[in-house]
């Protein structure tokens, strides 16, 4: 038998392997790789490669609770508390708004013979993938722009709801006040044990074991599987203890550390625990394809319904309130693990389970590429908003009444910021004459605050260009690096300026020597390197530190930096 078992870990994760390396090559996320092999390998749809599939599903239960853990340790407790009310008032109109649609939809739809299939199916639908979003909106360097923090703020909340539902499976079966009412008081007494010892317990513990590496790790492992044991004991769900434990030592000073020592460990019981799930799957009827194919136009009509209206009434602008939307457009891999709890627990039919798996596959494809191009879409959709008579931020706001700008900057973000701020100390008659184009709401409405004449538009079009009164001005400045830019460059900015306004001065960004270089034969009045800036301000300090001089230069920037007060801080 346990060579067996061994021989069953092993296909699993060569197969697993194979297929993750053709996912990467198509740009597709692992997990579905990962499904596929158990479906390969599976005896319902693929040659029934595995022995001792129990076996390795009960393995993969520990792959749950570290994925459980780790999410609980990434839970930023300061940041749900900070969240702005635009992304909490989001938050909640989303999942609320999504499930509700959603156990209407699927109670009309029909699938399965569970109790609650319509329940867990709203549930699921109304979850986005936090692993897919934020790998995609990192590597486009979109998470710190202001749709990139509406989304994430959005997934954060998400996954407290899901939290929040996970805390009342357990009594789902017998919902009556009295069951409900004391599996909350389990679940807070938990909460208040688990917080009052990562407060007054775990500290000095820590603290004496941190001088060993190896057993950090081991003591958080240790803590996690004693809240999952007591949370089993008290007839809690050992998920809800897993969540628990990580949140509670979120907050610890070894949290990254873990994290980065947990992943991998996560990875391997993660990998088995998807392939167990994808061996489970039962060959799907025609029928229940073309209902993921529908749950999965569902789950993207939703998103637009719950997200894009309410931003919209925010005064956000189309590109604010699309772009978040096309983002949230799929379906979690929380919402797998709360399927197969709902499984395991009598709550669901295996069709229920089947549909939720089929429709994460969909959506997580397509929303690959849908988030890659999020930019691009929103501008058709916008297209079609105002066709339909939906206004844009540009078609309602105009420029305050003055003389035509002098300066004209094309984008607002750090290096703009800075540069507003030294034109307001050292040369302020320049501030009556300049005028910004941007298309942050939020960095629009703090320019107004400025008395800066600002125009809300998107630079890669010429009609908002024009709109501002470029041909007016007599420099051009753009300060933001092309890796920022969405759908424009350095060379592109140039070339339109060059277009719209032949005789006016035109400074631009570059990232490398190659590209200052192309710029300035390009036909660019002026090039900022901003590392080559950054190295001139630094030589300075390097040669008073090297001669030994005090702190008083330090202090004196010091004092500059907290006198600076400035839109992007």
């Amino acid at each position: 038998m346990h060579a067996d078992l061994l021989a069953d870990i092993g296909r699993c994760i060569l197969v697993s392997v194979a297929l993750a390396y053709v996912a990467h090559l198509i740009r597709q996320p692992l997990i579905l790789a990962y499904i596929a092999a158990g479906v390969l390998l599976g005896k319902h749809m693929g040659f029934g490669w595995l022995d001792d599939v129990h076996s390795i599903e009960t393995i993969s239960e520990i792959g749950l609770i570290l994925l459980l853990f780790m999410i609980g340790l990434e839970m930023d407790l300061k940041k749900i508390r900070e969240a702005g009310k635009v992304v909490t008032l989001t938050g909640v109109v989303q999942v609320t708004v999504c499930a509700g649609l959603g156990w209407l939809f699927f109670r009309w739809l029909g699938i399965g013979g569970g109790q609650f299939d319509a329940l867990y199916l709203a549930v699921c639908t109304a979850m986005s993938s936090t692993l897919i979003v934020v790998k995609l909106l990192h590597d486009k360097i979109e998470l710190d722009t202001l749709p990139g923090r509406i989304t994430l703020g959005v997934l954060v909340l998400q996954d407290v709801a899901a939290i929040l539902f996970i805390a009342v499976q357990p009594n789902l079966q017998d919902p009556r006040l009295l069951p409900v009412l004391l599996s909350f008081v389990k679940g807070v007494g938990l909460i208040v044990m688990a917080f009052a010892a990562t407060r007054y317990v775990l500290p000095p513990l820590f603290r004496r074991i941190a001088k060993v590496p190896e057993l950090v790790l081991a003591g958080s492992l240790a803590w996690c599987f004693l809240v999952v044991a007591a949370a089993d004991a008290a007839g809690l769900s050992r998920a809800m203890g897993a969540l628990i434990g990580g949140v509670s030592i979120s907050t610890f000073p070894y949290n990254l550390d873990v994290i980065s020592k947990l992943t991998s460990l996560r990875d391997f019981f993660i990998t088995l625990f998807f392939v167990a799930l994808g061996a489970d799957i039962p060959q799907p009827t025609p029928g229940l394809l073309l209902a993921a194919v529908g749950c999965s136009i569902f789950v993207a009509f939703s998103r637009y319904v719950s997200v894009t209206p309410l931003l919209l009434s925010l005064r956000n602008g189309h590109r604010v309130s699309l772009i978040p939307a096309i983002n949230l457009a799929n379906v979690s891999e929380f919402s797998i693990v709360i399927a197969a709890v709902g499984l395991k627990a009598g709550h669901i039919s295996e069709a229920a389970q089947t549909l939720i798996v089929l429709a994460f596959a969909v959506t997580a494809t397509v929303s690959t590429y849908k988030i890659s191009y999020n930019f691009e879409l929103q501008r058709i959709y916008s297209r079609g908003l105002k066709r339909l008579g939906v206004r844009d931020l540009d078609q309602t706001e105009t420029l305050v009444a003055a003389a035509h700008p002098r300066l004209m900057l094309l984008g607002f973000a750090k290096v703009a910021s800075s540069l507003l701020e030294e034109i307001e100390r050292r040369a302020p008659a320049l501030k009556e004459r300049m005028a910004v184009v941007d298309f942050n709401p939020e960095a629009v409405h703090e320019l107004r605050q400025h008395g800066i004449r600002v125009h809300y538009g998107d630079i890669s079009h010429t009609d908002s260009l024009r709109h501002a009164g470029i041909e007016h001005a007599e420099i051009v400045v753009s300060t933001i690096p092309d890796h920022y830019l969405k759908g424009i460059s350095n060379r592109h900015i140039l070339q339109l300026v060059r277009q719209l306004n032949p005789k006016a001065q035109v400074v631009v960004t570059a990232e490398t020597l190659t590209s200052a270089r192309e710029l300035y034969a390009a036909g660019a009045d002026y090039v900022s390197v901003p590392r080559i800036n950054a190295a001139a301000d630094l030589l300075p300090a390097l040669e008073k530190l090297v001669a030994g001089a005090t702190n008083s230069d330090r202090e004196a920037f010091q004092a500059v930096v907290k006198q600076r007060h400035e839109i992007i801080p």
